[in-house]
């Protein structure tokens, strides 16, 4: 009797399983590098982006279409400049601390592989901090860039590798995710040993739902409040430096101006005097332009990262080539007016208010619709409102008297640490409520000794 002889299956290793596999080896090599050759790396990366800031700007604007050229070349430089500048002193290899007064000793273990899912958004610096971050603490890192920056991150995929190879690192200690997919991009997040997601909140809630340590992001949606105590002049120029930067592309940009209403008007001048606003009070132009940014209540794709001439255009309104940002008069805080959402485009909404506490309420009732947990900025030289507004508002940062898209993730002159991805605490769904910097990325073991001449208290002491 003839039987069917079944070959067996020839069971193919995927993609994410070879990467992963390459990840873990050259990690094993990395983890004996001392700080020095460790920082090396390090260094390497980020004067990589600083050296080449112009040709990376170029890279993603060609291929993202989106941001503005200059304000990519700040970023790439900004960005590698101040991270660098946060890590160079930073001990994350070996015995990191001790503490002579708990007798405890403190020694820094990778994680082991990184896992970092980068946006559209920002396809140069995001890699760059992920990288940064992730070699700094002994990891190795795979890349998972959303389509539309696949090239800009093979290309600073390789060059990384350079910098990894001149200074004697090992292969594959740097790779990414090649015509990638949601599908590939989850099986990554459950095979490596950390994750950091960085873009959409589907992403993020996947990343946390992985079965492995995540550090994702949450919605940004910053209102800005401008105090009575304030130098107009200035503390306007930072918000349209802020909200205009990049196409207004960056999540903890200015989205929502309030204003004392008895300097409205005044704000407003202030406003236009710059050169490079474009403001319309016509309710049909401005409902033209709200249905075009919110179609159906959502965010239309199209204006992200547009020009505000650009978005003007999708919405039939002229608005001038030498426009950075388009102003609107909103309706309301919160629910009142689809405006107090978040817009990932230059278009700026503003309202006035009577007290201070009515502006706090209003800021509320906008980050509690979209954007709780991440970030608001005050112009303001009352310490006492500063610290209201911080204790009040659902938020992780309150950034005060700067431009909130350029410092909020850090910047040399204030305490934030220097970052590309801003936890949002609970609120936004996300395991931290700070920025997140390389101490994420490592474990540390605790040696505990004996406190010499401790004096251990009574009972009686302890309960009195």
């Amino acid at each position: 009797m003839n039987e069917c002889v079944q070959e067996p299956a020839v069971i193919t290793e995927t993609q994410i399983q070879q990467l992963v596999a390459k990840a873990h080896a050259a990690q094993a090599v990395f983890e004996a590098f001392s700080q020095e050759q460790v920082d090396a790396i390090v260094k390497g990366i980020g004067k990589y982006v600083y050296d080449n800031a112009e040709l990376l700007a170029r890279m993603a604007v060609d291929e993202t279409g989106i941001g503005v050229y200059e304000d990519k070349i700040l970023k790439n430089k900004g960005k590698a400049r101040v991270i660098w500048n946060n890590l160079k002193d930073k001990k994350s290899r070996g015995v990191i601390g001790e503490d002579a007064d708990t007798n405890m000793v403190f020694v820094a273990k990778p994680m082991g592989v990184v896992a970092a899912v980068t946006p559209v958004t920002n396809p140069i610096v995001t890699p760059m901090c992920n990288a940064m971050f992730a070699l700094k603490t002994g990891n190795a890192v795979i890349f998972a860039p959303h389509p539309k920056a696949e090239k800009c991150t093979e290309h600073l995929t390789d060059a990384f590798m350079k910098v990894v190879k001149t200074n004697g690192g090992p292969d594959n200690l740097i790779q990414m995710v090649k015509k990638g997919s949601i599908e590939m991009t989850q099986e990554l997040m459950k095979a490596v040993d950390v994750v950091v997601a960085t873009g959409g909140g589907a992403m993020v809630k996947s990343a946390y739902s992985s079965g492995r340590p995540s550090f994702g992001v949450g919605a940004g949606n910053v209102p800005v409040i401008i105090d009575r105590d304030v130098d107009l002049k200035d503390a306007i120029e930072k918000i349209v430096l802020g909200a205009s930067f990049d196409n207004g592309i960056i999540c903890s940009h200015e989205q929502f101006v309030l204003a004392p209403e008895e300097k409205y008007t005044e704000v407003l001048k202030a406003f236009m005097a710059t050169g490079k606003v474009w403001f319309t009070e016509d309710k049909a132009t401005i409902q033209k332009l709200r249905e075009t940014v919110f179609p159906g209540g959502h965010l239309n794709k199209d204006v992200v990262g547009k020009s505000p001439k650009q978005v003007g255009a999708l919405a039939g309104v002229d608005v001038p080539d030498t426009a950075r940002i388009i102003l609107l008069p909103a309706e309301g805080a919160g629910d009142k007016d689809l405006l107090a959402k978040e817009k990932l485009c230059p278009v700026v909404a503003i309202l006035p208010y009577k007290t201070f506490k009515d502006a706090v309420d209003a800021a509320k009732a906008n980050l509690l619709m979209e954007g709780a947990g991440h970030s608001a900025a005050l112009h303001s030289n009352d310490e006492t409102h500063i610290r209201s507004a911080g204790i009040e508002l659902p938020i992780s940062r309150l950034v005060v008297n700067q431009a909130s898209s350029f410092t909020a993730g850090g910047s040399l002159t204030n305490g934030f640490a220097p970052t590309t991805t801003l936890g949002c605490g609970s609120w936004g769904g996300n395991s931290i409520s700070e920025n997140l910097d390389y101490k994420r990325l490592m474990n540390v073991s605790r040696i505990g000794k004996v406190i010499t001449n401790k004096k251990v208290p009574t009972d009686a002491e302890i309960w009195a």
